[in-house]
């Protein structure tokens, strides 16, 4: 069964301010997918265990006023991405490549859960390996 576990969760401050530097982004929507490839210092840093990614997931407040609209959305995100990260850790895998990754719903509506699933298809698709 697959888990999200708190090792594959991004919380290190200067991760996510990398990520937002690099500029390494696309959209697959409803997503915005911002991601930077870490070296092997960086992964000790962010004490990354087995896993190929860590990953932070944003709505905005600005379209999403209240918090229990923006807090649905985000466990909709992480249901999606919990069940479809088997087919991205093979992607990084066969690449050798470790990842920080940050999604950030670009909706300015509630979106179905089928939506953000097609988007989280997407999103692994189009991945740049």
């Amino acid at each position: 069964m697959p888990t999200f576990t708190r090792d594959e969760r991004l919380k290190s401050r200067k991760l996510i301010g990398q990520l937002f530097r690099g500029k390494d982004a696309y959209i697959a929507y409803p997503l915005r997918v911002v991601w930077a490839p870490l070296s092997e210092a960086e992964r000790e840093a962010a004490f990354f265990s087995e896993n190929r990614a860590q990953v932070a997931i944003s709505v905005p407040k600005r379209f999403f006023k209240t918090a229990v609209a923006r807090n649905r959305l985000k466990r909709q995100i992480r249901e999606a991405y919990r069940l479809h990260k088997a087919e991205l850790y093979e992607k990084l895998a066969a690449a050798d490549r470790h990842v920080a990754l940050m999604l950030v719903l670009v909706a300015k509506e509630e979106v179905p859960y089928s939506a953000i699933a097609s988007g989280m298809e997407k999103m692994i698709r189009k991945f740049p390996v």
